[in-house]
């Protein structure tokens, strides 16, 4: 900042300051309205980056749309990811990035410079700041807000569907869970530690705020890569929440999926378990999960697979310093009671 004029400076708005952006990440989110004037079911899917949210969720929409049903895809993720699926690989402009764009030109964001559509599928990214350059979860909180502008309470969806990165905690990807913007939460998962670790934390997170009143609660599992090892479903067994579908690890899939193809299509060889999966998720109740402790979470997994016959072994101060420990005799002068 500009000590004589008390601005920044041009260089200051293009390289913020560090200490700017921990200003910004410590400011507490703006309440976001929650209700809902339309009779439609609002799902956030949460899951680690890289699980196959996008792939499920562009899928399923699209199932879900050849079914008849009106159907809204909200990217959340900053990669901006989620519609590149259903659009071919084509990027999807963001509504931060539009909203910056029109902004600085003092024009209007409208609902065509944001929103897409693909055989009946609604989709928008949100967006997020470039690394080092915002909080992400500010981001998402700013994007809803926009939403809310363009009358997203009033839009008549059967499902809109949200797709939240789940290894991130901070409070704007939190916002569905912790604000009751949606009815239920849907997580992705595989047999591997770390998904499921996830998947685990976003059930603590949904069991913390029905403690404190909320109503959201969790709809089921999908496996995705599913090879048949059952740690996944084990997990869903011991969270007492159901398994939706169980997507195979299968090369075609696999193959399609990296060519940006729609599989979910109701000729396909999968559009069964895609039409499936929109029946039951459309049924799925919001459970009330159990969380598993760490130690539960890695029970499910096999002792070599997770490293569990590891001892904590406490470090020592020679360890740390290189040199042993010399005790010193104490100058404390104690008084013998009388």
């Amino acid at each position: 900042m500009s000590l004589e004029t008390g601005f920044l400076t041009a260089d200051e708005i293009a390289n913020p300051p560090a200490h700017a952006l921990r200003a910004e990440a410590a400011i507490e989110p703006d309440p976001v309205a929650t209700k809902v004037t339309k009779e439609t079911q609002i799902i956030a899917i949460y899951g680690k980056g890289g699980i196959g949210k996008s792939f499920t969720l562009a899928n399923l929409s699209y199932m879900m749309a050849q079914q008849g049903k009106k159907v809204l895809l909200i990217g959340c993720d900053p990669k901006s990811d989620t519609t590149s699926l259903l659009f071919g690989g084509r990027a999807c402009p963001t509504i931060i990035e539009t909203s910056t764009r029109k902004k600085l030109a003092g024009d209007q964001v409208a609902i065509g410079d944001v929103c897409f559509k693909r055989d009946g599928v609604y989709a928008m990214e949100l967006g997020g700041p470039e690394v080092g350059r915002g909080c992400g979860g500010r981001g998402i909180i700013h994007g809803f807000e926009l939403l809310e502008k363009l009358g997203f309470h009033d839009w008549g969806f059967d499902y809109v569907l949200l797709d939240f990165l789940g290894d991130v905690v901070c409070g704007g990807f939190g916002l569905p869970i912790a604000r009751d913007m949606c009815q239920k939460v849907i997580v992705v998962g595989s047999n591997d530690l770390q998904s499921l670790y996830v998947a685990n934390n976003v059930c603590s997170a949904v069991e913390y705020f029905r403690k404190l009143g909320g109503n959201v609660g969790i709809g089921g599992l999908v496996i995705n890569k599913d090879d048949g090892t059952g740690e996944a479903q084990a997990f869903a067994a011991a969270a007492g929440i159901p398994i939706l579908a169980s997507i195979p690890a299968d090369e075609d899939i696999r193959r399609k999926s990296a060519n940006y193809e729609i599989i979910g299509r109701p000729e396909s060889q999968w559009g069964s378990l895609f039409s499936e999966l929109a029946l039951n998720v459309h049924n799925a109740l919001p459970h009330r999960p159990t969380p598993l402790t760490q130690d539960q979470l890695l029970g499910l997994f096999k002792g070599e697979a997770v490293g569990r016959h590891v001892v904590l072994d406490p470090a020592t101060h020679e360890d740390m310093c290189g040199v042993s420990l010399v005790t010193k005799p104490s100058l404390e002068v104690i008084y013998e009671e009388v």
